[in-house]
C-alpha cells in the first residue's frame, strides 16, 4: 500500500491557506477509512477508498476559478484531471489512479452506486457535509433512508445525529 501520508501532504499543499477544505477532506478520510475497515474491504479497495476520500474535492479550486461555483457537477468534471496529475507525480499505479478518478467523477452521483468503495465515499462525505452544512434532522433522515446502505455508515449517522 502506498503511503496515504504522501497524498495528504500533497493535498494540504494543494489547498494551502484553505483550512476549511483541508479539514473537510481529513474528516471524510477518517470516516471513509473507518467505514471501509469495519465493512471488511480488501486491502486494494481500502487503499483506493482512502486516497479517493482525501482527493474527492480536488476539483473545487478549478470549479471556483472557471465557473465561480463549487457545485458537485463542476467538481466531478474538474476533479479527475487534477487528481490524475497529483497521483501520477506520486507514482501511483495507473489502474489505481483510474479508479480514484472515476470515484471523484461520481462522488456526487447517488444513483447506480454499484461498488462498495463508491458507496462508502458517498456516505463518509455526507456524514461530514451534514454537520458542516448544518442540515436538519429531517434532511439527514431522508438521505439516510435513500442513500445509506452500509451497516457502519448508518450506525455512525444515527449515533452522530439521532442518539439522544
Amino acid at each position: 500500500m502506498n503511503d496515504i501520508g504522501q497524498v495528504i501532504n500533497a493535498m494540504i499543499h494543494y489547498f494551502m491557506g484553505d483550512a476549511r477544505r483541508i479539514n473537510h477532506f481529513i474528516k471524510v478520510y477518517g470516516f471513509a477509512k473507518t467505514i471501509g475497515v469495519l465493512e471488511g474491504l480488501d486491502e486494494s479497495t481500502q487503499e483506493i477508498l482512502e486516497i479517493a476520500a482525501v482527493t474527492h474535492d480536488i476539483g473545487i479550486k478549478n470549479s471556483e476559478k472557471k465557473y465561480n461555483s463549487a457545485s458537485g457537477s463542476h467538481q466531478q468534471v474538474e476533479g479527475p484531471p487534477e487528481a490524475r496529475k497529483l497521483l501520477e507525480d506520486l507514482n501511483f499505479d495507473p489502474a489505481v489512479i483510474d479508479r480514484i478518478c472515476w470515484l471523484i467523477a461520481h462522488h456526487h452521483t447517488y444513483d447506480k452506486i454499484d461498488e462498495l468503495d463508491h458507496q462508502i465515499l458517498i456516505e463518509a462525505d455526507f456524514i461530514v457535509n451534514a454537520f458542516e452544512d448544518d442540515l436538519s434532522e429531517i434532511a439527514i433522515q431522508n438521505v439516510s433512508e435513500k442513500i445509506f446502505k452500509t451497516e457502519t455508515g448508518r450506525r455512525f449517522l444515527n449515533k452522530l445525529y439521532f442518539s439522544k
